[in-house]
């Protein structure tokens, strides 16, 4: 799966989860809870959904150094298999 199949399918997730947010750009710059105002609790719900999407664990203690949704890109690229 390329980096930009991931990021599509994880913008997806997060407009499925806030559905308020259509239309509103993400893009890998996007600061998660400051730029789009999605609270822990939602970070929490997005992390979860993304990883029954990818079948892959992101530890928790990782959770706080995700930021950006290039962060997010980043931690489910380095875990899912290669090709």
């Amino acid at each position: 799966m390329t980096r930009d199949e991931v990021l599509e399918k994880t913008k997806t997730v997060i407009r499925d989860c806030f559905p308020d947010m259509e239309g509103m750009e993400l893009a890998e710059d996007t600061v998660i809870n400051t730029d789009t105002g999605i609270d822990s609790m939602g970070f929490v719900l997005i992390i979860c959904k993304l990883e029954a999407l990818f079948d892959v664990r992101i530890p928790e203690r990782q959770w706080q150094k995700l930021s950006t949704l290039g962060d997010v890109i980043d931690a489910i690229m380095k875990r899912l298999p290669k090709a």
